[in-house]
């Protein structure tokens, strides 16, 4: 059965319970980066974040009851140089495989046997096939990049990596994953939902989670949310979605994170430092 359609923003700022609950509970903020708060470029090592969105996010790590952090595909140590906070925000990279806190201090979850010996078959094959070019080396992940191509090449890509890769997975602890604009292998149950199970640890019963995200990679937190929680789908076109709440950026997303800046207690401390 499809999911219904995710409300808009319209019909979310007319939603007073939500803003109710929100106000009156701690919050912890979970934000992905590549189509969430940075457009996507054909340059991905070089995607800066929407104006105005580093002020934002900057603010909100200072509120009273708030925690934030980003959760990305990307090493941790990119995005925090992407974002240009200082001090950086809290950061899951790699789909939840690092995580760097609100002190800086690195961790990575140590790689099962047999994984980089699948990621250096799969690296080894691209390479052959002479498609090196459109990878991105990543901590325990190695994915493939096709935005920006013309449509016949990135389908060629596509194809050609996918039956080969699925076939590497299959013999080491991997999984291929589509994205937007690409194909990932990474290790086998490693996903974004982590980070959010990781983070509710060490969260009370009242503590409201809000996720932003826009991938197919984002589903898996969506999912790993609680009932009383917030799952945001933010992406210029809508798409199916387990989330409950659209937002189109960068305009509605600015106009989220302000809303958030709104409730009594950031306005009362300031929502800066």
């Amino acid at each position: 059965m499809r999911p219904p359609q995710p409300g808009t923003w319209q019909a979310m700022q007319a939603d007073h319970a939500l803003w109710t609950r929100l106000a009156a509970s701690p919050r912890t903020i979970l934000l992905d980066y590549d189509g969430t708060l940075a457009p996507f470029v054909p340059q991905g090592m070089r995607a800066p974040p929407y104006p105005g969105i580093p002020e934002l996010v900057g603010r909100l790590m200072h509120c009273p009851r708030t925690r934030v952090a980003l959760v990305s595909g990307r090493p941790a140590e990119l995005v925090a140089s992407l974002m240009g906070l200082d001090p950086a925000p809290e950061i899951w990279g790699c789909h939840g495989l690092e995580h760097q806190d609100a002190r800086g201090v690195l961790s990575r979850t140590a790689l099962a046997p047999g994984l980089q010996e699948g990621l250096d078959a799969a690296e080894a094959w691209a390479e052959a096939r002479r498609h090196s070019g459109y990878l991105e080396y990543k901590p325990g992940c190695l994915a493939l990049h096709v935005r920006g191509l013309p449509k016949a090449k990135a389908d060629f890509l596509l194809k050609d990596t996918a039956a080969a890769w699925k076939d590497i997975a299959a013999r080491a602890p991997l999984e291929l994953h589509a994205f937007d604009g690409g194909l990932e292998l990474r290790p086998r149950g490693v996903h974004k939902g982590h980070a959010v199970a990781a983070m509710r640890k060490d969260a009370g019963p009242d503590h409201v989670f809000l996720y932003l995200g826009d991938d197919k990679t984002d589903e898996d937190a969506f999912r790993a949310l609680s009932p009383g929680d917030v799952a945001v789908l933010v992406r210029g076109e809508y798409r199916p979605t387990a989330a409950a709440w659209w937002l189109q950026p960068p305009g509605e997303l600015l106009d989220f994170l302000q809303a958030l800046l709104d409730l009594p207690d950031c306005i009362n401390h300031g929502g800066a430092p």
